[in-house]
């Protein structure tokens, strides 16, 4: 049986239009994230740490070596203050 080699070119196609999209999409993703891979399956305590690196370095993916928090952390509560009267 002879082979449909005119078939080729569209699968030829096909293949590295999904190739070209799936390395373009985890590129993005990447570059999102500061280069580091998606998180998947977060819970609490995941979500309760990214707002405290959020909090500390302006992004949710950026940590901080430093032992002592800024004084701009303070002010940058999660819980609201009523006035008092």
């Amino acid at each position: 049986m002879p082979v449909p080699w005119e078939a080729l070119i569209p699968f030829g196609l096909l293949t590295a239009m999904f190739g070209v999209a799936g390395t373009l999409l985890n590129v993005s993703q990447r570059a999102q994230n500061q280069g580091k891979p998606p998180r998947y399956s977060i819970d609490n305590w995941d979500t309760m740490m990214m707002n405290r690196d959020k909090q500390l370095t302006g992004h949710i993916r950026g940590q901080s070596t430093n032992p002592t928090a800024p004084p701009e952390f303070s002010k940058s509560s999660v819980w609201w203050a009523s006035p008092v009267s």
